[in-house]
């Protein structure tokens, strides 16, 4: 859920309007960071249960990360607010609840943050829809139906949409930022869609297709999507800060695929550890982070050598990276941490 974005605001607004997960309580989690050596310069610290992913506010100076845990009914799920450099836990949001017999909540997985509305989007992946909520208070604004087992969100600022992935469909479903409505519906039969990213100077989205082993290119222009070729089971994408390269973690094959999107086609592929489940660009060196789950560590990569620039050993089941400002934060389903609560780490992608 990376993307091609804008440089820092330079003037901090003094209101907001944004995203998190439903209204609901409103009480802090704080965990305890701790320093690892100076060699790693890895920062962890735990959080809650069943941590998914996170998305950077450049507007708010916050990460929200996501949390559920089990199997429907899902009655444990949170929207967090996090401080990005002391890794507490400064808002936690519950999402509403959906069934008061259960005590089921709709529950969320991903997340993407709209600064420009103030807002955050989440899936709830096991109620087939996605929800809308306010940065600034935590209200839970709207939840989209129809979008089923969604899986990935990614907002395009400068265009007023965000995109989410429909996994069961092989659909890409496009709502207004502003409206909150749906808009546009595109389907590519056979696929599965998972990771996503955009170019947000064209608006052209990249999906990963975790069944078709391609990518899908959607453009202004295009009346079809374009599919190009990527690795061995890619579930994530990233793009260069350029536009001109994506990066795609391949589950199955254990690596990262670089893939220059003009001549649509792999250029390089550069093993990083079994179960290559996340990817993230940094923009100041160019490098990329892919989290590999089973392996339990991150890889941060030189794409235009296809070399290894350095390995970070993570909690067990490492689930999403985020990089923000030259830091890697990486968030696991370990449940390392006190009463079995799963982690963030932060480490600088380049010592």
């Amino acid at each position: 859920m990376t993307s091609i974005r804008r440089s820092r605001r330079t003037v901090t607004r003094a209101t907001a309007v944004a995203v998190a997960i439903a209204a609901g309580s409103a009480t802090a989690l704080t965990g305890t960071a701790s320093a690892h050596s100076s060699d790693d310069a890895v920062k962890v610290a735990p959080l809650v249960k069943g941590l998914y992913q996170s998305s950077y506010s450049e507007r708010n100076n916050v990460l929200w990360a996501t949390s559920a845990v089990g199997r429907p009914p899902v009655t444990q799920s949170a929207l967090l607010k996090i401080d990005p450099r002391s890794l507490k836990v400064e808002k936690t949001i519950v999402p509403p609840v959906t069934d008061a017999a259960t005590g089921a909540v709709e529950a969320v997985y991903g997340v993407a943050v709209d600064d420009e509305h103030n807002t955050v989007w989440t899936t709830n992946t096991r109620n087939n829809t996605v929800s809308v909520y306010s940065q600034r208070t935590g209200a839970h604004l709207a939840t989209l139906p129809n979008v089923n087992h969604a899986r990935d969100v990614v907002v395009d600022e400068r265009h007023n949409t965000v995109w989410a992935s429909a996994f069961t469909d092989g659909t890409l479903v496009a709502f207004d930022s502003r409206t909150l409505k749906e808009k546009k519906r595109i389907t590519v039969a056979g696929s599965g869609p998972t990771g996503l990213t955009l170019n947000e100077k064209t608006g052209a989205l990249y999906a990963a297709d975790l069944n078709g082993d391609q990518l899908i290119e959607v453009t202004a222009k295009s009346k079809t999507p374009r599919l190009i070729p990527t690795g061995d089971g890619p579930i994530a994408v990233a793009l260069s800060k350029n536009g001109k390269t994506a990066y795609t973690a391949d589950q199955t094959a254990g690596g990262v695929s670089v893939i220059d999107l003009k001549k649509g086609l792999v250029t390089k592929s550069v093993p990083t550890g079994a179960g290559a489940l996340s990817v993230a660009d940094d923009d100041r060196t160019g490098n990329i982070v892919v989290v590999n789950r089973t392996a339990a560590t991150a890889t941060v990569v030189n794409p235009k050598k296809g070399t290894v620039v350095r390995t970070v050993a993570t909690g067990a089941n490492p689930n999403h990276v985020q990089i923000t400002d030259g830091f890697a934060y990486v968030v696991d389903k370990s449940g390392a941490g006190l009463d079995g609560a799963d982690q963030i780490h932060r480490f600088r992608v380049t010592r």
